[in-house]
């Protein structure tokens, strides 16, 4: 299948770096990186890899410290919110740490247009406007051409003058014709996780099936690019194989993305292996615990600092809480990881399907903004750089500089304001409420500021999807 080899992976550079890190990793070498990832431009293989060996607790403590200002410099305290949709839980492939997994006998399903449509609704109730589109691959019972019907289907949704306004896509890799369809199809971000850039552990967690193929899967981003998708979404699932090799590959991948096609990585998320039907995790003996896992949070914010940095609800209430602040801009909310999962949610019934995973954070939409506000956090909606053009290297040259919070706190208090005004609890909107005034304050341009201000009072007065 393959018809270009992933050779910008270097396993023997990596493993190289990770002993140079070793060496160099004396307490004035880091503090001096450090000094260097402050100024937000990003850092070397080498210099991920000497961080990535710092173990002493003050050296640690600055890491962190240096992480936030590097968050605030360039997202601020912003906070996307979105959900997952899983549409199908058909999948030919045997992925040994999945509940979807071939080998795993239950009842599969896709959901039909108008469950689709019936899901979109209960999301939009919640006050969601942007999704992640899931689903397993199976070339016969889920093809492109229903991925784009359910595309298609969840647009077409409208409550309260509401609807999705950003579909991102987690699926396969696949053609570039395929790419081509997707981007008509107006997705915003293509989401694959490589899982593992080991090439040994990744044959071995990926015995049977399509994604077997290391070189497919690995260049998919390639082919989405060549598509004409220009934002992709990557990200490792922490636990497969030791976290520090994964790191370094994930750096070349980014710098090879770069090098190409002149914009790494949109958003790059981080999830660990958890529990899911049939999975074992005594079987899996490169799990990252929780110190771990916080500090490679920090140093990809430092290492890739313009890219949106993803949690989402495996993590729990209190770590997710924690790691916000040190590098990430998005999470998810109020998610359901089956097929199906939010009408069963509604309905306070069993689930028909099973999760792909073990959801670990069980509160609501409303209770997570009330959360993140209290923590002086701003929540956003916001999906304007998608509907104004400003993809790719046109969001990357306003990542880069620090320029795109000229453009995201004003969006982000306005469609703020519309979750007040259209869905949150008497408690939220509140809270909320507060946090809008606190952040008016702080938009450095008067005229920004007041044309802000005449927005607000249009949405207070029933209008909506007013961007800058």
């Amino acid at each position: 299948m393959a018809t270009r080899t992933a050779d910008f992976i270097d396993e023997n550079a990596i493993f190289a770096a990770l002993e140079e890190g070793k060496r160099r990793a004396s307490l004035n070498e880091a503090e001096t990186i450090l000094k260097k990832a402050a100024l937000a431009d990003g850092l070397t293989l080498e210099e991920v890899a000497v961080l990535l060996s710092v173990d002493d607790p003050e050296l640690t403590k600055e890491l962190f410290k240096t992480a936030i200002a590097v968050k605030q410099a360039i997202y601020g305290n912003r906070l996307v919110l979105f959900a997952p949709l899983y549409v199908s839980d058909f999948c030919i492939n045997k992925c040994v740490y999945c509940g979807y997994g071939a080998g795993h006998k239950f009842p599969r399903r896709k959901l039909t247009t108008e469950e689709i449509k019936e899901e979109t609704r209960i999301l939009l109730e919640m006050g969601h406007k942007r999704i992640a589109m899931e689903a397993g691959e199976d070339p016969e019972n889920c093809p492109i051409g229903y991925i784009l019907d359910a595309i298609d289907a969840v647009y077409s949704v409208d409550v309260k003058k509401c609807n999705i306004r950003r579909i991102n896509i987690n699926i396969a890799a696949t053609t570039v014709d395929e790419f081509k369809m997707l981007h008509a199809a107006q997705i915003g971000t293509y989401i694959l996780f490589q899982e593992t850039y080991h090439r040994a552990t990744y044959a071995q967690k990926h015995p049977v099936g399509p994604k077997h193929d290391y070189d497919w899967h690995t260049t998919a981003f390639d082919r989405a690019m060549e598509g004409g998708i220009d934002d992709v979404g990557a990200g490792v699932l922490f636990g497969l194989y030791d976290y520090k090799f994964e790191m370094l590959a994930l750096m070349q991948h980014a710098a090879h993305l770069e090098a190409v096609f002149g914009v790494g990585p949109h958003t790059i998320s981080v999830p660990r292996i958890r529990p899911a039907s049939g999975i074992n995790l005594d079987s899996f003996p490169h799990l990252v615990n929780d110190h771990d896992f916080k500090k490679l949070v920090a140093i990809i914010r430092l290492a890739v600092p313009y890219t949106g940095m993803i949690v989402s609800t495996r993590e729990n209430q209190e770590f997710r809480d924690e790691i916000l602040r040190i590098g990430i801009s998005q999470l998810s909310g109020g998610s359901c990881t089956g097929v199906g999962g939010y009408y069963d949610e509604i309905k306070k019934r069993d689930p028909t399907q099973p999760p792909q995973f073990q959801v670990n954070d069980e509160r609501t939409l409303d209770e997570v903004i009330q959360s993140i506000c209290q923590a002086g956090f701003l929540p956003s909606f916001c999906t304007a750089c998608y509907r104004h053009g400003r993809t790719g290297d046109r969001f990357m040259s306003l990542a880069k500089v620090g320029e795109i919070q000229n453009l995201c706190q004003p969006n982000a208090i306005l469609t703020f304001k519309e979750y007040l005004e259209d869905f949150a609890s008497p408690e939220t909107r509140e809270i909320g409420e507060k946090v809008i005034r606190d952040y008016m304050k702080q938009i450095p341009n008067p005229k920004l500021q007041r044309k802000t201000d005449q927005r607000l009072c249009e949405i207070g007065q029933g209008a909506r999807d007013l961007y800058f």
